[in-house]
């Protein structure tokens, strides 16, 4: 240790260059992921125009997907609708679950439960999309029957549980792909919030308790708000898993053209990514460019949900600050 007064000897040359260098590489990795954000969106726009141009029918209003058609006519009015209805609903189903796993784990769970647990918990993001997918239409859809019937019939006065007068219910419905959602945004919730939680330091924890907090007490007071930017990055993370998922809802869900909120009709919906999926290999050049366009829309949503999520976050750190 140095005594105190003592003069600290100045950086060295070399210690300058190594940190220049990684002032600089920082700054090149920083600016990377602007240009490749730019560039995305820039082939999307370029492909996307000419489709644009042939297209007889308002892209964002049309129910009908046509693009090859003599006159051309396609639109993403159920596309865009499906994709916000099944992924807000996956999370009002999965965030509670997971914030709960991850309180458990963190601050509940015994030493020797505690990793095993966590282990199980990241085991479910490893799982491939088609497998939730298969495993969706074989044995979860034709169990959460009578669940959507029941659903349907007692809590028909809440719009999106309302269905049509003569509409099937049930079956491969935007509920049933917005629970598969669910399942697969879950344990990215989960991790991320544990390992926020664990992060609180403990004193904010023992200082609740010596002033007579109970357990839930001290984690509502010394561990949650501090966590709540973290908490909020998590769920945008899961939102950002369940916007662009492919494979499992194009499996579950039966794909319509038809702009609902009614999440237990049996004649589904549909999702931009589930149709760019399931629409590609058969598309010709005009189709190709209105599934990219379709991309641009799900590119934006994506773009306006990180946006408005770092605001939260902003707001939230300038109410402490001023506080």
């Amino acid at each position: 240790m140095t005594e105190p007064g003592a003069v600290l000897p100045p950086a060295s040359r070399t210690g300058k260059r190594v940190d220049a260098a990684f002032r600089g590489a920082t700054g090149v990795a920083a600016t990377a992921v602007l240009v490749v954000i730019v560039a995305v969106a820039a082939f999307l726009v370029q492909k996307a125009l000419p489709a644009l141009a042939k297209d007889s029918a308002s892209f964002l209003t049309a129910r009908e997907w046509l693009p090859d058609n003599t006159p051309s006519k396609f639109g993403i009015a159920a596309l865009a609708s499906g994709t916000i209805v099944t992924s807000l609903l996956a999370l009002v189903i999965a965030v509670p679950v997971a914030l709960g796993v991850a309180l458990f784990i963190s601050e509940y769970a015994p030493d020797r439960l505690r990793r095993p647990l966590g282990y199980v918990t990241d085991l479910l993001a490893a799982v491939p999309s088609v497998v939730y997918g298969l495993w969706g239409v074989f044995f979860l859809v034709p169990r959460m029957q009578k669940l959507q019937e029941f659903l349907a019939e007692h809590l028909s006065f809440v719009p999106v549980f309302k269905v049509p007068p003569g509409a099937p219910v049930g079956g491969r419905s935007l509920f049933s792909a917005s629970v598969v959602l669910a399942i697969m945004v879950l344990p990215i919730v989960a991790a991320i919030s544990r390992e926020v939680f664990l992060q609180v330091p403990q004193g904010n924890r023992e200082a609740a308790l010596a002033l007579g907090a109970t357990k839930f007490e001290s984690i509502r007071t010394a561990v949650l708000p501090v966590s709540r930017p973290g908490i909020v990055s998590a769920v945008m993370l899961g939102l950002g898993r369940a916007l662009g998922e492919t494979i499992a809802v194009a499996l579950v869900l039966s794909a319509t053209f038809t702009p609902t909120i009614h999440v237990l009709n049996a004649e589904g919906g549909n999702t931009i990514a589930a149709n760019i999926a399931t629409k590609f290999g058969e598309a010709g050049v005009t189709g190709r460019g209105a599934l990219i366009a379709s991309g641009l829309v799900l590119f934006a949503i994506t773009l306006v949900v990180n946006v408005a999520a770092r605001g939260i976050l902003f707001r939230g750190q300038q109410r402490r600050l001023g506080t």
